[in-house]
């Protein structure tokens, strides 16, 4: 893309940006795909990528169940309505919670997205070189949806453990836009790094940095560091304590564009912020997991969804916050370029995600 499409293509979101409608559609039924966050950083971010804003439509009635709090907007050509996680309430269970009453308030709804943070797991040495801030999508592998759930396994005879059960895979449309947008961004560069400049130029809020909110930009190089899996955390501000010689040397990159990842997602109830821990769980599965993270496995088998991680940690005890903003932010400009894949008439064809529940 030549500077001056760069320079257009950011002039035509920066007006889709400030597009808020306040107008309700005519009818609940006319949203198909449902946005899922975890966290408020997170919904801000995904708030940030809709093109219009709308009110709620018009005979919206919620379930006597639900009690979600819903965003409704447009992203392209897709009427999308975003729902978090009850605030500080979070684990698979949550997530299905959330799921399952969104379903029964908006039963017209095909598809959706699980957006947010995840902590990555890095291996440069084995060509696995994940760094902070870039993107995870979750994609079917082997014997995998997609998404493993690492904390329900069971023990076998030689101290092996075994994985129980399947997750469910992502929904044809969505694997379909995965091979779309792949295929481009072998012939073109993603459209994140722009996305993210419109969102910042759009909401200059979100670019402030103060000591506590470091703000929804890349947090810089100096501050993205890897250790071994044998170095402790010393307790202090960016790991400035810890032992330098116990961090991992990896080639500068020439830009701060983040790379993006498809693999297999581990998800537990489980916080995993030790890297003992990470790499045990990693060796009893046999998994190349690219990330952890903690709703996935409360969906996939009855929310059909794609997952989609921006790296803010190791998941190791250097894990700190300062990258969880942007990491949303990537995750989420990623989400809204992976929507101009999906077709509209793909999205009406596919079956409601009640009717394909398990």
């Amino acid at each position: 893309m030549s500077s001056s499409q760069q320079e257009g293509f950011a002039s035509s979101c920066a007006s889709l940006y400030t597009m808020v409608s306040h107008n309700a559609l005519d009818s609940p039924e006319s949203y198909t795909i449902a946005w899922i966050t975890a966290l408020p950083i997170e919904r801000a971010a995904a708030e940030a990528m809709l093109d219009e804003e709308h009110r709620a439509p018009t005979g919206f009635t919620r379930h006597q169940t639900d009690s979600n709090v819903y965003t409704w907007g447009r992203v392209g050509e897709h009427n999308i309505v975003i729902a978090a996680l009850a605030s500080g309430v979070y684990g698979t269970t949550s997530a299905a919670t959330t799921a399952s009453g969104l379903l029964a308030s908006l039963p017209s709804i095909r598809i959706g997205l699980l957006v947010g943070i995840g902590g990555g797991v890095a291996r440069p040495d084995q060509d696995q070189d994940i760094r902070l801030g870039d993107i995870v999508v979750s994609q079917p592998c082997d014997t995998t949806g997609g998404v493993c759930q690492y904390d329900f396994i069971k023990a076998k005879s030689g101290g092996k453990c075994e994985r129980k059960g399947f997750l469910g895979r992502p929904p044809a449309v969505l694997l379909n836009a995965l091979t779309s947008i792949q295929a481009r961004h072998e012939r073109k560069d993603s459209d994140v790094p722009y996305l993210l400049q419109v969102m910042l130029e759009s909401n200059p809020k979100m670019g402030k940095r103060t000591k506590k909110n470091p703000g929804y930009a890349h947090q810089g190089f100096d501050n993205d560091r890897l250790f071994k899996a044998s170095c402790d955390y010393i307790p202090g501000p960016d790991c400035q304590g810890c032992d330098t010689a116990g961090e991992v040397y990896r080639d500068p990159r020439d830009t701060a564009d983040p790379d993006i990842h498809y693999g297999t997602i581990a998800s537990g109830n489980t916080l995993v912020k030790d890297a003992s821990t990470r790499d045990s769980i990693v060796a009893d599965l046999g998994k190349d997991f690219i990330c952890f993270e903690m709703e996935a496995a409360g969906l996939m088998n009855h929310f059909p969804c794609l997952v989609i991680r921006g790296i803010c940690d190791y998941a190791d005890s250097h894990k700190n916050d300062r990258w969880q903003r942007y990491a949303s932010a990537t995750a989420a400009a990623y989400s809204k370029e992976l929507l101009a894949y999906v077709p509209v008439a793909e999205v009406q064809e596919t079956k409601r995600a009640l009717d394909t529940a398990r």
